[in-house]
């Protein structure tokens, strides 16, 4: 290797493991091995990447893959890490990955290994080494998964969020030698449990998430965390296993889908209920996802179920129809405040609903619907429903009339820049935060899922299963919030240039508003107003950087 090359060093650690070497040693005895190689001064040039809280399992690292593309730029000749597993335990990403290095003329180095791509032994020596990097990734699935099936036998309840209808309840039994032995089974609600039939009820009648939604808010039900239903919810309820009742029907309905069945046909008799393991496919950062039923690993469980497996496989076939209509509401291509309209009443979204008439102008005649009101049915909320037209065009009015004042237009401009960017900062710093906190608790929960089998039996055991409800609520109130994050981030990115383009559009409002497009107009008016609440009589616009509407002005 030429000493005219430059080093690039690659740290990663997964916070969540408790073991290890932290970032800083990783980057300190790379660049004492290049020091040591090839001389002080490049080991102080080299490029440093890191990248924290961050699985080897996959290349989806935000800092890997900035190196890589600064690779193909020919920014560095050789990455260096201190173990090969910091860049991959995956046989096909790694493999890949030399192989593109390779393409790029790069050498990879492990000091831990000792392995240099730069020589054939050594890339043979990496290649070899990756595959037991993958055989210890793939033991430890493996146990976990071993560690599940275990623990199927006894149909217990790992903890987390219990699903409506139910409780969780610890139950103790004495083994052959004599140790105390707690779990926890699930145990019926009978109000809860009656609301459950009622929502299997309702869509088996109505066929529709969205009318099973109405149904349930005009007759003023709540969650099982006192909050007004959704359609997500509801499918939720629709679709957890734990209500359908372990009988003949469920049995065969299991097997046709071929799931990891620990229980014999014997005991389907309709005495307990189903509880399925391993449903969930659990992203770092990202929502939960199903798996295929394929994966899944159900058991008889000790609870009463709820609904016979007849009906519950009818309401997973309706589901599956649904899901193949693929039917998706008509948007509105006319209205300006659309996502930026909220109900004064109930504090929900008001939507626009056109109306299929045109006015004298030839324009379509729509109104604002509050999306509260549309869902009950008028049962939660009796907002009135403003005439869309007349109020887009006094938000317009508005803008025209603060475009004249140009020191108060400037200032307003200002503001809308700055909270923009600071908004954006403040919510992805909360998002990361969030998304680090739950890929600790993910580590953390399979981990404490491994050691149940170990401790059966003795003291440890009840402390585990507590420490794993526990993690699953603070999981669910982290998904809650990301999902508020989400939704409150800034859905309109403008760039610098996009900015000043839309400054000088504005500064010329009032001579051009009439010649714009909708979307033109949107634009305009969501760079100033942050949102707009509709009383009932009066609109009332918020400007970024005030607290306080900046005008009242009636349809």
């Amino acid at each position: 290797m030429e000493e005219k090359n430059q080093f690039a060093i690659y740290s990663r650690k997964s916070k969540f493991t408790g073991k290890g070497e932290s970032i800083g040693n990783q980057i300190e005895l790379c660049r004492q091995y290049i020091s040591s190689h090839y001389g002080e001064e490049y080991a102080v040039s080299a490029y440093i990447y890191e990248d924290e809280g961050f699985s080897g399992g996959n290349l989806e690292r935000p800092q890997f893959k900035i190196m890589m593309q600064e690779a193909k730029k020919k920014k560095f000749t050789a990455i260096v890490c201190y173990r090969l597993d910091r860049i991959s335990r995956n046989i096909g990403d790694f493999a890949s990955l030399i192989e593109e290095l390779n393409d790029l003329h790069i050498s990879f180095i492990s000091i831990k290994e000792q392995f240099d791509t730069s020589s054939p032994m050594g890339r043979a020596m990496m290649y070899i080494a990756s595959v037991f990097s993958q055989l210890e990734r793939e033991t430890i699935a493996e146990r976990i998964r071993d560690n599940m099936h275990e623990l199927s036998k006894s149909g217990r309840w790992l903890g987390g969020n219990t699903p409506t209808g139910y409780e969780s309840e610890s139950s103790s039994s004495v083994t052959i030698e004599g140790k105390v032995k707690k779990a926890y089974h699930l145990k019926l609600i009978p109000e809860e449990a009656k609301l459950v039939r009622t929502i299997y009820e309702k869509f088996l009648e109505t066929g529709s998430l969205t009318k099973t939604e109405t149904y349930l808010l005009q007759n003023g039900y709540k969650t099982k965390y006192n909050r007004q239903f959704s359609r997500f919810a509801i499918k939720g309820i629709l679709t957890n296993p734990v209500y359908m009742v372990a009988d003949s029907d469920a049995y065969t309905y299991l097997k046709e889908k071929k799931v990891d069945l620990f229980a014999e046909k014997e005991e389907f008799d309709g005495t307990f209920g189903v509880i399925a393991y391993n449903r969930t496919l659990q992203k770092p950062g990202k929502a939960h996802e199903m798996k295929e039923m394929e994966e899944w690993i159900v058991a008889v469980g000790k609870h009463k179920g709820l609904i016979p497996g007849a009906l519950w496989v009818n309401v997973q076939k309706l589901l599956d129809r649904n899901k193949s209509k693929n039917y998706r509401k008509p948007r509105s291509n006319v209205a300006l405040m659309s996502g930026l309209l909220f109900c004064g009443a109930c504090g929900n979204y008001m939507r626009p609903k056109l109306s299929g008439r045109l006015n004298s102008n030839g324009e379509q005649i729509y109104s604002y619907l509050c999306s509260l009101k549309e869902k009950s049915r008028m049962k939660c909320c009796r907002m009135n429903n403003p005439n869309g037209n007349t109020l887009d065009q006094l938000v317009i009015e508005e803008i025209k009339n603060i475009s004249e004042d140009q020191e108060e237009f400037q200032l307003q401009l200002k503001k809308s820049r700055k909270l923009l960017e600071e908004d954006k900062e403040e919510v992805e710093s909360h998002i990361h935060r969030l998304k680090e906190e739950s890929e600790n608790m993910d580590a953390e929960i399979i981990g404490l899922v491994s050691s149940l089998k170990k401790a059966g039996g003795t003291a440890a055991e009840e402390y585990i299963l507590r420490q794993i409800e526990e993690l699953h609520k603070k999981k669910e109130e982290n998904r809650q919030r990301l999902t508020e994050l989400k939704r409150a981030s800034v859905k309109e990115e403008l760039s610098h240039l996009e900015f000043d383009l839309l400054k000088q559009t504005l500064l010329t409002f009032k001579g051009t508003v009439d010649i714009m497009d909708v979307e033109q107009k949107r634009m305009a008016i969501k760079a100033l107003v942050k949102k707009a609440v509709w009383d009932g009589k009066c609109i009332h616009l918020y400007y970024y950087g005030a607290e306080e509407p900046q005008g009242d002005h009636s349809k």
